[in-house]
């Protein structure tokens, strides 16, 4: 069977296979923008429903940011196409003060956070959302120039948690991750169903749409989006034996259950020997459960390591002397002390800037 050129349609075949891990779910929420990514997903999802024996309920929810006169009316143009298709539709808002720094960020948290609502009013177990092959290979270039660690450049995962709110039982399923975007555009056009298009996509303020502009000129020098997208696929690989190995680790050398807030153990010896990476990672989710201030940077919890390594090897080396190590990092106070290290919730602070208020979190769990 050949693969599908550049421009071609997605198939009943191939949407049946995209989508055939969910056809468990009673009820699937879809993220539904108007966009032709968003749109398309609608389309495949509603005719794959349509072949099913036992059909799950599809329900398309349209967030309206208020952020361009244009939103309200294509979220009604969503709506209609959801009514042909015989998909239940609702537009919910995003009310309240909008930022004037970082509002695409805002905007994705308040986002999640509304389809999340959505998904558990409907009793929606996924989330499914239109990312395309295009999107994983601009997240990995945005990560790369970030300076990300290997977690980044596994870019977006098939299927993933909600990143808010903390409790929701809905995961992120995006079915479309390995199809590109001319290829949906081609679907709609040959099903001539209308899209819209947001202004908002050709916006060089935002860091996005600047390293979209340069794929053309990486691809000729063979970087091209599935490139990209494949290089993420096996760091991704990478990601699970290594979070296999922090695992194993953490029920070494720190098992649970851990208090909220700490104080977290751990003998400074068996820290010692692990591996950096899986040292790091190990320290890093001790930090975010114990401190109170977001997860923790990749390049401050490296600093941190790196200036405890000496400390370390000075106790590992004289255990019976009563040298201290102590430094705060995300609300987290980290203190050596003989052969224990220790990572408790740092005293607040009177001045500077507040700590986040810090929900229920999760029992501890193995690492994903």
């Amino acid at each position: 069977m050949r693969s599908p050129a550049a421009n071609d349609p997605v198939s009943e075949a191939e949407a049946a296979r995209l989508f055939a891990a969910l056809a468990a779910f009673p009820v699937l929420l879809l993220a539904v923008s108007g966009g032709p990514d968003s749109t398309a997903l609608m389309w495949l999802a509603a005719r794959w429903r349509d072949g099913l024996v036992r059909k799950p309920k599809l329900v398309a929810v349209t967030v309206d940011h208020g952020l361009r006169k244009e939103s309200a009316r294509e979220a009604l143009t969503v709506k209609q196409l959801a009514q042909k298709l015989k998909v239940e539709h609702h537009t919910v808002r995003w009310i309240g003060r909008k930022p004037r720094t970082g509002i695409q960020e805002a905007a994705r948290n308040a986002r999640y956070c509304l389809l999340a609502e959505a998904a558990r009013k409907a009793g929606a177990g996924q989330i499914l959302l239109g990312h395309t092959l295009d999107d994983q290979a601009e997240t990995v270039l945005i990560r790369l120039v970030r300076g990300s660690g290997v977690s980044g450049l596994a870019g977006m995962r098939r299927f993933a948690p909600v990143p808010a709110p903390v409790g929701t039982v809905t995961s992120l399923a995006r079915p479309l991750l390995g199809v590109t975007k001319a290829r949906l555009v081609a679907t709609l056009k040959a099903a001539q169903v209308p899209h819209a298009d947001d202004p908002s996509n050709r916006n060089e303020d935002f860091t996005r749409v600047r390293l979209r502009a340069i794929i053309p000129a990486l691809c000729r020098e063979g970087l091209t989006p599935e490139r990209l997208a494949l290089l993420a696929h096996r760091v991704g690989r990478i990601e699970i034996a290594l979070s296999d190995a922090l695992n194993d680790a953490l029920q070494t050398v720190a098992p649970g259950p851990w208090r909220d807030g700490g104080p977290v153990t751990m003998d400074v010896a068996a820290f010692a020997r692990l591996p950096e990476e899986i040292g790091l990672r190990l320290l890093g989710k001790i930090i975010d459960w114990t401190g109170n201030e977001g997860p923790v940077e990749l390049a401050k919890l490296e600093a941190l390591c790196w200036s405890l390594e000496g400390p370390i090897h000075s106790a590992l080396l004289t255990p019976r002397r009563s040298g201290r190590f102590r430094r705060t990092l995300a609300g987290a106070m980290i203190t050596l002390s003989g052969a224990i290290l220790t990572v408790e919730r740092a005293p607040s602070r009177r001045t500077g800037a507040k700590a986040r208020k810090s929900g229920p979190k999760r029992p501890f769990t193995k690492a994903r």
